[in-house]
């Protein structure tokens, strides 16, 4: 049995087109509410943390109506069109309003600007779930950690594709800049993207193949029966979980604060253009790409613990050099382009274990659950860390960022301490091996 990386890649156009959305949002926004709309950082972050709080009611709400869907296309890909669709609408008036707003404030303006943020929120948040369940849809579950690398790679790729574009478009030191361009060709890369997916795959005859698979291969469900014959985890097991979602949380309290907040820290405390910080992210998610096999091969060596908390240790070095740079200059320096590629490391080791740690615990009946849990916790702890975080930048100062992301890290290292299950249980291929795949 082996994974179709042809099929899978054609798949992965959807969260590339996502990722690339988000990483402009995650860029831009920010700053469109600090120096056009005159926010200051809590009310800033509180609004940079809205998409998470709708993902928490959308992704399970589309997700579940996706399930039920019996178009003949399948049952994700409709979503995915017309949510692409209509998010490609809404995000191109953003960069029209907030031009329009700076050289004209009104109160209508920046309440038009808040609904139709808000729209594009949701339009997003309607086909996010699909597009995320179109993979496992379509994947035996063996195959699905090999899967979910590939989904990784065109996760980073996309967002890679709009930190180039920022890095050469968006290097005016000016308060304020026209983002139309940028916006547009994101759209752009869009739709491409999701038109590969609509073209190219067939989700309801892979989904076919799927079911027939699993119908013959019924040992791979791993259920546990209690003593009233219920299903359940063994209770050593369910204590890792816990211990392994809330290190999920914390990881992302620390990542996302930096994510969201660094384009505006840059610009702040090291006087740097929109697209010098564009690219030090840039560096950071070049870095992941480019570990992203290494990791695999160093997981199949030690184990994805062991990989997940050198991920950790790698990416708090990161942070504490990061700061004390900080403290010594207030001026850019190519060193940051290095810390920004270990931090890419880091993240990498941490990104690509930590989904199939979790899968690895659950019951073969329930991997869309406890990827639901998964994204539950992450999505969690993105809502709440922009607003804590831009909290301390407003109340503390701006050099609170890598101090803060710095905090969380030694938090999930702490709690990965008590993850005692979720490593491979069987042998697992190294290096370029690990990936077994057919064309």
């Amino acid at each position: 049995m082996k994974l179709n990386v042809k099929k899978t890649v054609q798949v992965g156009f959807a969260f590339l087109s996502i990722c690339a959305f988000w990483q402009m949002y995650n860029a831009i926004i920010p700053i469109i509410l600090t120096y056009t709309f005159h926010m200051n950082e809590t009310i800033s972050g509180a609004i940079m943390a809205a998409d998470n709080v709708l993902a928490l009611f959308l992704l399970p709400l589309f997700g579940g109506i996706s399930d039920r869907c019996k178009c003949n296309w399948g049952k994700r890909k409709p979503f995915i069109l017309f949510g692409t669709i209509a998010a490609v609408i809404l995000m191109l008036l953003i960069p029209l309003i907030d031009n329009s707003y700076y050289e004209n404030p009104s109160t209508a303006k920046l309440a038009l600007f808040i609904g139709v943020l808000g729209a594009l929120l949701v339009a997003m948040g309607t086909y996010r779930s699909p597009a995320v369940a179109l993979m496992p849809d379509i994947t035996p579950k063996p195959l699905r950690s090999r899967a979910n690398a590939i989904i990784n790679l065109m996760g980073a790729l996309g967002g890679i594709m709009y930190l180039v574009i920022a890095s050469v478009t968006l290097n005016s030191k000016s308060e304020h800049e026209n983002y139309f361009p940028i916006f547009l060709i994101v759209a752009g890369i869009m739709v491409v993207a999701v038109m590969i997916v609509m073209i190219t795959v067939d989700e309801v005859d892979l989904n076919k193949q799927m079911r027939e698979y699993e119908a013959a291969h019924p040992e791979e469900n791993l259920e546990v029966q209690d003593a009233s014959g219920n299903a359940e985890l063994p209770k050593d097991v369910k204590r890792s979980l816990i211990f392994l979602l809330l290190s999920v949380a914390f990881w992302f309290f620390a990542y996302n604060a930096l994510e969201t907040w660094f384009t505006t820290y840059a610009k702040s405390v090291w006087e740097m253009t929109t697209g010098q910080a564009s690219l030090c992210l840039t560096v950071a998610t070049g870095g992941a790409i480019l570990a992203y096999v290494p990791v695999g091969s160093i997981a199949a060596k030690i184990g994805r613990k062991k990989t997940i908390l050198s991920g950790i240790i790698l990416m708090l070095i990161s942070f504490i050099v990061a700061l004390a740079f900080s403290l010594m200059s207030d001026t850019f320096s190519p060193v940051l382009y290095v810390l920004f590629l270990l931090v890419g490391f880091g993240w990498a080791g941490i990104n690509v274990n930590s989904l199939p740690m979790v899968l690895e615990m659950c019951k073969g009946s329930d991997i869309g659950k406890f990827t639901g849990y998964y994204y539950t916790f992450s999505m969690s702890a993105q809502i709440v860390t922009p607003i804590v975080a831009g909290f301390l930048m407003e109340h503390v100062g701006y050099k609170a960022l890598f101090p803060y992301a710095a905090v969380f890290m030694v938090i999930a290292f702490i709690t990965m301490q008590f993850v005692k299950h979720g490593d491979s249980r069987e042998g697992i291929k190294q290096g370029i091996d690990a990936f077994d795949f057919e064309d």
